[in-house]
Order: structure tokens, then sequence, then C-alpha cells
């Protein structure tokens, strides 16, 4: 007999213990999400860290530090993975403009921020506000703008970020 689950309902019990596991490696989970693929559950975690990126040992931080305590939780077998966002992370909630304010971005917006202005531009996060957008500072004008999320079709992290923290 199969048994059903919510997805949903799974994920939100066991983000709390994801989150304090996180925290504990000063880590932050981006992104989680169970999904059935081939007949296989997976529980997919996506960490990042304010200090470094992301490696090896932090994601098999997390691994271990899981484990035992999602058993308990999820009634069934699934396949853990934790991995890094990527350099070039396409960003996914709100949560996010948050985190990286501060980091490079590449935007494509749904109707131009500018009269004459492209559709698609670098930029740098200044600051996320709910009820405002997001304010942002253009690369190549450098001129300030609030885009309200209604009129961003995607936001992706720009790795030229990442080389210049680097010193590339």
């Amino acid at each position: 007999m199969t048994q059903q689950f919510n997805k949903k309902q799974v994920i939100e019990k066991i983000m709390p213990v994801i989150d304090n596991t996180a925290m504990r490696h000063n880590l932050i989970p981006l992104e989680v999400s169970l999904e059935k693929e081939n007949g296989h559950w997976f529980l997919r975690i996506f960490i990042y860290s304010p200090d470094h990126p992301v490696n090896h040992s932090d994601c098999e931080h997390i691994t271990r530090g899981l484990g035992d305590l999602l058993d308990e939780l999820i009634p069934f077998k699934y396949y853990l993975e934790v991995s890094s966002p990527g350099l070039e992370r396409r960003l996914k909630s709100t949560k996010e403009y948050v985190i990286f304010k501060g980091h490079n971005v590449i935007i494509k917006v749904k109707e131009p921020i500018d009269d004459n202005y492209p559709k698609k531009f670098g930029a740098k996060i200044l600051d996320y506000n709910e009820g405002l957008g997001v304010k942002i500072l253009t690369s190549d004008t450098k001129k300030e703008y609030t885009i309200n999320l209604d009129n961003i079709f995607s936001t992706r992290l720009d790795d030229v970020d990442f080389k210049e923290d680097k010193g590339e």
C-alpha cells in the first residue's frame, strides 16, 4: 500500500531542525526542496555562508548534523543532498535579497526601469523593502533605482562579485 505525504507539511516539520543545524555552523539554508524523481525521494538543501564560499566541509557538517534527526522526522526513505547554491544562482525568495545585500547581480525586468535602459543589466543590491522592492545601484550608470518585485523577471548572482572578493 502506498501512503501519501504532504511535501509542504514535511518541509515545515523539518525546517526548524535544518535552520538550527545550519546556524550552528554559521550557514544559512537558502532553499529546501523535497522532490520525487524516478520513484525516489530527494531532500535537497542549498546552503550559503556569509563568511566564505560554501565548501565540501560545510556540506559534510550539515549532512552529518542532520542525518539521524531527519530520519526520525521523515516517514519514508529519501536521499539527502546538501550543496552550494552556485555562483550564478537565481534568487528565488525575498529573503535572498536581504542575504545578498551588497552583492552584484544580473537583473531582467519586465518593463524598463528608465527610458532607453535595457531590460537586462548588472547592478548591486543596496537594500530590500517588502513594500517598495529592491533598491539597486546600476553597474554602468551608477544610478540608484528601486524596482518593485512585480517588475522583476529574474535576478541572479553575478560571479564577478565573487572573483573580486578573491582578489582576481
